[in-house]
């Protein structure tokens, strides 16, 4: 069993309440109200920029050029296309501006902008596998229902989905297979050590 493996498998209630939430439920058979979609919308904008900026330093910080590569594609899927979708979504539903965020929003934030600066790979992946990963496999069932859905959730459902995501997910696992054998104690000492509020 991989590493990647081994740490959904120690984690599985987590991943199955992350991967089969009522939220998502709601979203993947058309349900969810507009409301609950507008509140997430606000919520995904605040995570957005963090995202982008701790992909991106993980690209520049990749052991090889070959390590850097799918993140490199995976940028461009975040800045094209994924937030030309959030964009007319937002637009559509006429969402207004996220005010403030959530406490687990604001708990993401800090997960991700600690790691950050370290300069680390490391210390950058882990949490990019959990967040790709966690989006794959709640969609991933739906993938063939999307279409007769209305374009706020079957579109979501599509980016989330297919063979395109698949890699990426499988990209950043082989990463963190690869580098979790070779950590030292420094490495550890680096990990993002905030906590996640109780659900």
């Amino acid at each position: 069993m991989t590493a990647s493996q081994d740490l959904r498998t120690l984690n599985a209630e987590n991943w199955r309440v992350a991967t089969t939430h009522a939220f998502t439920n709601a979203l993947t058979d058309g349900t969810l109200s507009r409301e609950q979609m507008t509140g997430y919308l606000q919520q995904d904008c605040l995570l957005a920029e963090s995202f982008v900026r701790r992909l991106a330093s993980a690209v520049a910080h990749a052991p090889t050029i070959a390590d850097a590569g799918p993140a490199t594609q995976f940028l461009g899927l975040i800045c094209g296309t994924e937030n030309t979708c959030l964009e007319r979504l937002l637009q559509a539903l006429e969402v207004p501006e996220a005010q403030r965020a959530t406490p687990e929003t604001t708990a993401f934030l800090a997960l991700m902008d600690e790691a950050r600066p370290s300069g680390r790979f490391e210390v950058m992946i882990p949490i990019l596998v959990v967040a790709a990963w966690v989006c794959r496999d709640w969609a991933t069932p739906f993938e063939d229902q999307a279409e007769p859905l209305p374009v706020r959730f079957g579109e979501w459902i599509t980016l989330h989905s297919g063979p395109g995501f698949a890699g990426v997910v499988a990209y950043l696992r082989a990463q963190l297979d690869a580098l979790w054998d070779r950590l030292d104690d420094a490495a550890w000492a680096g990990f993002p050590a905030a906590k996640f509020p109780a659900q």
